[in-house]
């Protein structure tokens, strides 16, 4: 009996040693596969980070090639290269730019700014909101009704509770202090002060088109419309409709409006369709209603199709829901009735 058992406890360990060392041989073997993979990926990862200079053919890592400042789509191993191949590549660099340009300017237009207090869009085509010097927020006239049937009255800020000020002065003081603070709606308030003459300023356009130009560098769309505008009629600068169109289409890409319609015009009146439908649909949508009886005309004439108008008609409708409310409608049924 015992020499059985030795047999026995003889030929366990055995056996343990062959499935352990079969278990290592599968590890093994699915480890040098992982290594494999992961090789792989490491060189994909390489191979990712490298370019090819267009002009020599001399491949690099990308961070370290010149670029091409305009396109931004080819690049070189060095600034000697990028001079050599600048004429072969200048036609194919303008056609690209004219691409990215097209492409940023009709991309989907950013969200609708609203009012800092009941989060509505503005109503577009209507003077309907103001802008308060004390706070810088731009308030719409639902909100400012309603700050006039509550305890604050006329006497109060809606948004910050801030008193009116006390004379032009004073309005003037404050909006020099949002200036100072970066803020871009007060630089293009400031702006028309000059543009008009108002406020006890001297009537001055090319001052007046400096503080425009300020405005829309720090994100206010109605600075570069306003300065499109100054370049449209000559106003402080000589006139000249390319410069007013880019500014145009600087303000457009940030989302206005005027400066949008303005070019659909303008593209319609050139005779550039494509453009000038997207540019009226683009508006209509928004909830603006000459354009979207620009698009009711187009579509007569059979350039815009059943269901391009039918959707356009529907968003527009949309919008209009959007921007309305009952302190709004109160707000108009007032000025109204003067």
């Amino acid at each position: 009996m015992s020499n059985t058992t030795t047999d026995n406890n003889d030929q366990h360990p055995g056996s343990s040693r062959e499935i352990t060392s079969s278990k290592n041989d599968e590890l093994s073997s699915v480890q040098t596969d992982v290594d494999a993979v992961t090789e792989g990926i490491d060189t994909v990862a390489v191979l990712d980070d490298t370019s090819t200079c267009v002009a020599c053919g001399k491949e690099g890592n990308s961070d370290n090639m010149n670029t091409c400042n305009k396109c931004k789509s080819v690049k070189y191993c060095n600034a000697a290269c990028k001079k050599k191949h600048r004429k072969k590549h200048k036609k194919a660099c303008e056609r690209k730019v004219a691409e990215l340009h097209e492409e940023a300017l009709f991309k989907e237009p950013p969200q609708r700014e609203e009012c800092p207090l009941c989060f509505l869009p503005y109503l577009y085509g209507d003077s309907t909101e103001i802008f308060m010097s004390c706070c810088g927020k731009t308030i719409c006239d639902g909100c400012i009704h309603a700050m006039k049937e509550s305890e604050g009255g006329d006497r109060l800020c809606p948004f910050c509770r801030t008193p009116p000020a006390s004379g032009k002065k004073e309005d003037m003081k404050r909006i020099k202090t949002l200036i100072e603070k970066g803020n871009a709606e007060a630089f293009n308030v400031f702006a028309g002060y000059y543009d008009r003459g108002d406020y006890g300023l001297p009537q001055d356009h090319q001052k007046a088109n400096e503080l425009y130009q300020k405005a829309g560098e720090l994100g206010c769309s109605d600075g570069y419309y306003n300065l499109g505008c100054s370049y449209n009629q000559g106003s402080g600068v000589n006139m000249d409709k390319k410069r007013a169109c880019h500014y145009f289409e600087l303000a457009a890409m940030m989302g206005d409006l005027d400066a949008r319609y303005t070019l659909g015009v303008w593209d319609y009146k050139a005779g550039n369709n494509d453009r000038a439908i997207k540019h009226f649909v683009m508006v209509a949508k928004a909830g603006d209603k000459k354009s979207l009886e620009k698009v009711k005309k187009i579509f007569m004439q059979g350039l815009v199709t059943k269901d391009e108008y039918a959707s356009t008609l529907r968003v527009y409708h949309d919008r209009q829901k959007e921007m309305k409310s009952e302190m709004r409608n109160k707000a108009a049924a007032a000025q109204s009735q003067g």
